[in-house]
């Protein structure tokens, strides 16, 4: 069972006469273990887009099915069970500034309960070297630039190994060097583990890299193309 089904999708804000469609009509099955980009315009509907896959809004109309779970009229407590399975990184760092980056990223795992602390110590630090951060482990956000701390929220929403990241311009503060480590993190996680990502993106510098590119505009699907 794919991860991502979307049937006949329709979401709007507002009410009566104020009432603006957002979504019309989405019909979109996304696959286990892709890179997959939201493009389009501003306005277009993506991050909307994005939140009603990601369990964070409410299903209006149509379906939306996140790992086998159907998500129009589901429980508070079906749906943070469903979130703890799941990555998200948002252009807001929303870092702890008491806590230093090492810190940051070890709530990523609270979710998740009890472990092995020196496991879980390790794996921090192995992803945060891998997003070039070692030499920062035990700076606090205020010590860190915004790519770097861009870098910190990445790091906290993999370490937990998620079914599905989400992820809304998060190469956007990224210089290109490091936009495309993040990127090549996020395929070989797509590879090795399965792991689906959802992106929403204007950054057309790693079109290329993605396994299918999804175009919106007007709140309406109007391209989808495979193999970037």
């Amino acid at each position: 069972m794919p991860p991502i089904r979307v049937q006949g999708l329709q979401h709007a804000f507002g009410l009566g006469e104020a009432r603006r469609p957002a979504l019309s009509d989405i019909d979109v099955t996304i696959e286990a273990g892709q890179l997959t980009l939201l493009m389009g315009p501003s306005g277009s509907g993506k991050t909307t887009l994005l939140t009603l896959m990601g369990c964070l809004r409410e299903v209006q109309a149509g379906s939306v099915q996140l790992l086998g779970h159907e998500l129009r009229g589901a429980a508070a407590s079906q749906k943070d069970t469903l979130r703890r399975r799941l990555g998200f990184i948002f252009q807001a760092h929303n870092l702890h500034p008491a806590l230093s980056a090492r810190q940051n990223v070890r709530m990523g795992l609270e979710v998740h309960g009890p472990g092995d602390p020196a496991r879980q110590s390790a794996a921090v630090d192995h992803l945060l070297n891998l997003l070039g951060l070692g030499q920062r482990l035990d700076h606090r956000p205020a010590q860190l630039s915004g790519g770097q701390r861009q870098r910190v929220a990445i790091a906290r929403a993999l370490i937990g190994n998620p079914a599905i990241v989400y992820a809304d311009e998060p190469t956007a503060a990224l210089d290109h060097d490091s936009g495309m480590t993040v990127v090549q993190l996020l395929k070989a996680l797509g590879r090795e583990r399965g792991t689906t990502t959802v992106m929403v993106t204007h950054d057309h510098r790693i079109r290329a890299l993605a396994d299918r590119v999804l175009l919106l505009e007007d709140g309406r699907l109007i391209g989808d193309h495979r193999g970037g």
